[in-house]
């Protein structure tokens, strides 16, 4: 039996849903899973449950079965993360962006991008934007937000368009979450490396587990004042803009679900037959 939380069907008190849901006795031979792809921020489950469940499936490296908002591949094609220890190559010995990308990357003239549908937040994102908005105005440089927290408009069924759009004329996504947890990584960060702009992270996750150095901005550990200043030397440097994108000659991202063999309901059918459950 599972108890799936996710706030989009389950708009619920998590410990509400599982009392109406729970059977009244429990066998021997029922297992219950913990299900949930949100952080508990969102959906805190008391301590009255803990040694409740016999087995986790979120978000979690460390679950018994792992939702991947999305996975990493290396040069052969084989999967490699995320986990918690990753080997990445280091950035400085990783082999120059091709002349193919930096053509593609010519074409960027805004400085950000940033796709929102929830404020407030319990990470606070907004707060960070907001700060982060006033400083790149000292560099004439601006913030473009999208979705119920900015002024800019994207419609679900337009998305790909809008995705296109970031790709030809953004140099920086900013792929913020709405919480601050460890490994909660969304498909943000995804989105960003599809489409040819630089991320910008701000969670509570340990970023390394998910995308190497170098490719990335840390927002909370610049803070907005160095981010700006970070952001605007990196506009003005065409090649040191390019070195972020080193990655692709070593390195490909994918949504969990592209493949059977990184799909999280086949991971979690493959976990319930090798358990023989």
């Amino acid at each position: 039996m599972t108890f799936p939380l996710d706030r989009y069907t389950y708009p619920l008190d998590p410990v509400k849903l599982i009392e109406e849901n729970k059977p009244r006795n429990r066998s021997e031979d029922q297992n219950y899973f913990f299900v949930s792809d949100e952080p508990p921020a969102l959906y805190a489950i008391h301590r009255h449950y803990n040694n409740f469940f016999n087995y986790t499936w979120t978000y979690k490296l460390d679950s018994d079965v792992t939702m991947k908002y999305f996975i990493i591949r290396n040069k052969v094609g084989k999967v490699i993360g995320p986990k918690k220890d990753m080997n990445w190559m280091d950035i400085n010995d990783m082999t120059p962006t091709s002349k193919h990308i930096e053509k593609k990357l010519q074409s960027k003239k805004k400085a950000a991008a940033w796709f929102a549908t929830d404020c407030p937040t319990p990470s606070e994102r907004e707060k960070f934007v907001n700060s982060l908005q006033d400083e790149l105005q000292h560099y004439n440089l601006s913030i473009d937000t999208f979705g119920r927290c900015g002024e800019f408009h994207c419609p679900k069924y337009k998305m790909e368009e809008c995705h296109a759009f970031v790709e030809k004329d953004y140099y920086f996504y900013l792929a913020f979450e709405n919480s601050m947890s460890e490994d909660y990584v969304t498909e943000k960060v995804l989105t960003a490396l599809e489409h040819y702009t630089v991320p910008i992270v701000y969670g509570g996750a340990n970023y390394t587990r998910f995308i190497p150095k170098g490719i990335y901005l840390d927002a909370e550990s610049l803070g907005p004042g160095e981010l700006a200043r970070v952001m605007n030397d990196t506009m003005c440097n065409k090649k040191k803009y390019y070195d972020f994108f080193k990655w692709h000659n070593h390195y490909s991202f994918h949504a969990s679900n592209a493949s059977a063999n990184t799909d999280e309901i086949c991971a979690f059918c493959a976990f319930l037959n090798e358990k023989k459950l």
